[in-house]
């Protein structure tokens, strides 16, 4: 299996474990942790990729009660998802666009999966292309998530990896999906959502590839995906996550990423 060599990384825990006699956190609470921690990156003047899901949703809020707070100012948010936009507009957070902004200093979000090397699995809210638009183009994009989210490998869990393609022939392209990873024991399956095709925010569809076992090279899955006419985007994101938050029952971890000497 060919895999490119991992950047390295350096950990610290920022919160220390409950004590004994506490509650154990809920999933939720684990998400809030992560979320807030995130939070800590955001400063006063900041364009902001605001992500969007159940994780997500906590640092939305929290940025919009420090806004409140007098303790941000100046914050523009650009949302990825129409889901997020209300949600950014309920906190109170100023929002724009990459048209209007194109430069993104940071951005938070949830993901699916998240790997050693900190490649990801997004998308299963089915904003993937909203999202990696957003996250490809800001300075850091700050990834939080509970411990469940973790996975030895990108496609060793057999979870949805979602593709979003065009509604034209959309299952002929399902197929063709499929047959690209045949050896991989890869099932392919349209996403339904009562009773008919789920349509992203983009007037799009969703096909789930499932695999049997791990992806493998994952630059070039990718490659064989995008080279698929019909096929809109896929949920790998590759290389992008420059800090990782790991919320877990022993605390908060931060994972940085530092780039490689030339």
């Amino acid at each position: 299996m060919a895999v490119a060599p991992p950047p390295h990384f350096f950990f610290f825990t920022t919160m220390p474990p409950p004590p004994p006699t506490a509650v154990s956190p809920t999933q939720d609470d684990l998400k809030r942790m992560a979320a807030h921690r995130a939070v800590d990156y955001v400063k006063s003047g900041m364009v902001l990729g605001l992500g969007t899901g159940s994780t997500a949703v906590h640092a939305i809020r929290r940025i919009g009660d420090l806004l409140r707070r007098g303790e941000l100012s100046s914050i523009v948010g650009i949302p990825t998802s129409k889901q997020t936009e209300e949600q950014a507009t309920e906190a109170g957070i100023p929002l724009s666009d990459l048209e209007c902004h194109p430069s993104v200093d940071l951005a938070i979000d949830g993901v699916d999966e998240v790997d050693p090397h900190m490649n990801l699995v997004k998308g299963r809210g089915g904003s993937l292309l909203r999202e990696k638009m957003i996250e490809g183009t800001c300075e850091r994009f700050v990834v939080i998530v509970d411990e469940s989210k973790l996975v030895d490998c990108i496609g060793g869990s057999r979870l949805a990896m979602p593709v979003e393609v065009i509604p034209f022939c959309c299952n002929y392209t399902l197929e063709r999906l499929q047959r690209l990873f045949v050896d991989l024991g890869c099932t392919a399956e349209l996403r339904i959502e009562k009773g008919k095709p789920f349509e992203t925010d983009n007037g799009n569809y969703i096909v789930n590839l499932y695999f049997e076992r791990d992806i493998g090279d994952l630059n070039d899955a990718s490659d064989r995906i995008l080279r698929l006419p019909g096929v809109v985007e896929h949920g790998m994101f590759l290389g992008m996550a420059t800090t990782l938050i790991v919320a877990g029952k022993l605390g908060v971890t931060v994972k940085e990423k530092l780039e490689l000497a030339s």
